[in-house]
């Protein structure tokens, strides 16, 4: 089988794609024939030794995945083989052949196709845990998404509609705001062209959003948070941007605001039950047509380079994906 490799720390150039003896899982574990891999910021930092989680080199970096089972070991009894699937691991997507630990792994809704499965576990995980879990957004709330055509930012678009809040999506371009307002955003603002205080205060008639939801730090962190309304909550997701804000403290005594963190990896593997039952109400949202996953770009194997630049020279919207069969 053929596998995306990292053998030392640097840019996506320096990847490789090699051919590797076939995977056989062991107790406990699955192979699964990788379908389509999503790709995520994390793996772009992953390859640069820049994540908070380390691999041993070498490694074949992607973390969410749908396929086929081919192999199930000793002790796996909620699957078998030719079962459809979704798994998320640390590493090892970018690959035509994966082995994942069986609970790491459920079997693929009815009706969806591989690229829509790929591409729900990570970004929506994500969104699902910082919106309903961390800040419990209500309904009639105010929410400012920051990066708001990404992965992570469209499903908290769709995330903060089906729960009934009013959303505002900030983005860099008129045409990622388009795909926003095609998502479901309410009101649009454009941070390259216009001061983003202002714009905010225009957005929330002056109270100021009751959530920020900001993948994207830099110079937009102190900004927004200097907007934000009485008891708000600023979710801490990424850093899309390259810089890590400082923010001053004396802005969340002021507004009597909560600085809130967002791992949702950490989330996931502490709290499996949790976030189970997260992806259980995203699938039924799915099914409901309240979320569908927007796949702006498919790339074949030998293209997982361009792929993970192109997403961090932030050109891509929603979701990409790598397709090893291609």
């Amino acid at each position: 089988m053929k596998a995306v490799v990292c053998k030392s720390w640097g840019a996506p150039e320096t990847l490789e794609i090699m051919d590797l003896p076939d995977l056989t899982p062991g107790f406990g574990e699955v192979g699964i024939q990788v379908k389509a891999a999503g790709v995520n910021f994390p793996d772009v930092l992953i390859i640069q030794n820049k994540y908070q989680f380390k691999p041993e080199l070498p490694f074949t970096p992607g973390s969410e995945l749908s396929g086929e089972v081919y192999a199930v070991g000793d002790g796996v009894t909620h699957l078998k083989k030719g079962d459809k699937v979704i798994a998320f691991i640390g590493y090892g997507a970018f690959a035509q052949q994966v082995v994942a630990p069986a609970n790491a792994v459920m079997p693929m809704p009815p009706g969806m196709d591989f690229d829509t499965a790929a591409a729900i576990t990570l970004t929506y995980g994500t969104s699902h845990h910082a919106i309903v879990d961390r800040a419990q957004l209500k309904a009639g709330e105010t929410m400012l998404v920051l990066g708001a055509a990404g992965g992570v930012g469209l499903a908290a678009i769709e995330i903060g509609k089906a729960l009934g809040a009013k959303v505002i999506a900030a983005a860099s371009t008129d045409e990622k705001l388009e795909i926003c307002r095609q998502h479901g955003a309410d009101v649009l603002i454009n941070y390259s062209n216009v001061d983003l205080r202002e714009a905010i205060k225009q957005a929330s008639e002056g109270k100021g959003p009751d959530v920020i939801y900001d993948p994207v730090g830099g110079i937009y962190a102190e900004p927004a948070f200097r907007s934000i309304a009485w008891r708000g909550r600023y979710l801490v997701v990424g850093f899309a941007n390259g810089e890590i804000p400082k923010l001053p403290l004396n802005l969340m005594l002021l507004k009597g605001a909560s600085l809130v963190g967002v791992f949702w990896g950490e989330f996931a593997k502490r709290e499996p039950k949790n976030n189970l039952a997260a992806m259980k109400e995203l699938i039924g949202w799915l099914h409901q047509g309240k979320i569908k996953p927007h796949i702006s770009a498919r790339y074949a194997l030998n293209e997982t380079a361009q792929a993970l630049n192109d997403l961090a020279a932030r050109k891509v919207t929603g979701k990409i994906v790598i397709r090893p069969e291609r």
